[in-house]
């Protein structure tokens, strides 16, 4: 049987409860060569298997199609790196992720992503000196996780840094 009072000590469990959540962040964390980096849940819309990425080849940027779009595609191990990773048939994915104005865009990732729900205190803001002199100008926050005896460090994407929001009017053909 399933009763539900409305006592002044349940209210306040149920705001105990609701005030945890808050204070944990939902992070969707991926290798990229020996970074490890991780993207915000709720930027994340779908994880899928590898769609194969068009384009010059001269920048890290390309297009794919995906459900019927065509979508702006982005080889992180690229970009950071400067050389495209080595693609291992059957093994890379595709996160599709919005960033602040809805724009959808795709990220290559070489192996599964992880999920991780990390306490608020232990993410710090990277220093802007730091953002600057480094290619890591698109993280944001980094955290340290202890996992398997190993004490990873995961810098945090800033979304918009990855691909700038714009508005864009739209062009009738």
């Amino acid at each position: 049987m399933n009763t539900k009072t409305n006592s002044p000590h349940t209210k306040s469990i149920d705001a105990y409860s609701q005030q945890q959540k808050c204070n944990f962040r939902k992070l969707l964390v991926f290798q990229m060569g020996k970074l490890n980096l991780a993207l915000p849940v709720e930027s994340v819309k779908k994880i899928t298997h590898y769609t194969p990425m068009q384009g010059s080849g001269t920048t890290a940027i390309g297009l794919i199609h995906v459900d019927e779009r065509e979508l702006t595609a982005i080889d992180l191990h690229k970009r950071l790196f400067k050389v495209s990773q080595v693609h291992n048939e059957g093994r890379q994915f595709l996160i599709l992720v919005k960033n602040s104005t809805e724009e959808l865009f795709g990220i290559l990732v070489p192996q599964t992503p992880s999920l991780f729900e990390l306490p608020l205190n232990q993410i710090r803001t990277l220093p802007d000196s730091y953002r600057r002199g480094d290619t890591l100008e698109i993280a944001s926050h980094v955290t340290r996780v202890q996992q398997n005896h190993r004490l990873l460090t995961i810098f945090i994407l800033d979304v918009d840094s990855l691909v700038p929001p714009t508005v864009s009017e739209d062009f009738i053909f």
